[in-house]
């Protein structure tokens, strides 16, 4: 018997037993520094990326910020933070057409320095279609592209 593939609006509503905080551990420090990591819940994560208003931008390290001094720890996890917008994002997408409720406006989430996440829904064409129409300004670095002046237009998500 076949298990069912799950969707992404489940996946995303699969909190297992996060947020969670722990110490970071010793060997680890010379990367993250001392103190205490995040791994926050997906749906956090979602909700950091929907409080970002038409024509502002937010990175994945303004969320993990947040998230980080909602839960009284040092830093959040870039690893953990990452994946769980690239779920939120393709929750957004799925199911187009059927939902009560505005999508998250994950074209609005970058990643550092202002970097386009191409593993969004729709690639960089339809990102860049998305960012153009709220004003923003998209530039190719090699192969990587970024909004142009993205630090003017930063929105830091509230915890």
């Amino acid at each position: 018997m076949a298990t069912r593939k799950r969707t992404w609006t489940e996946k995303l509503a699969d909190s297992k037993d996060l947020p969670k905080v722990f110490a970071i551990h010793p060997s680890k420090a010379k990367r993250w520094g001392s103190g205490t990591m995040l791994i926050p819940a997906p749906v956090e994560v979602d909700a950091m990326m929907r409080q970002v208003p038409f024509g502002r931008l937010t990175t994945i390290d303004e969320i993990r910020r947040a998230l980080a001094s909602r839960h009284g720890a040092t830093i959040g996890c870039p690893i953990t933070t990452g994946i769980f917008a690239w779920i939120a994002a393709h929750a957004a997408t799925e199911g187009e057409g059927h939902r009560t409720h505005p999508a998250t406006p994950y074209w609005r989430t970058l990643k550092a320095k202002g970097e386009i996440n191409p593993k969004y829904p729709g690639g960089i064409e339809s990102l860049k279609a998305k960012l153009t129409e709220e004003g923003h300004c998209v530039i190719q670095k090699g192969k990587r592209f970024f909004v142009k002046d993205f630090s003017e237009r930063l929105f830091a998500p509230q915890g």
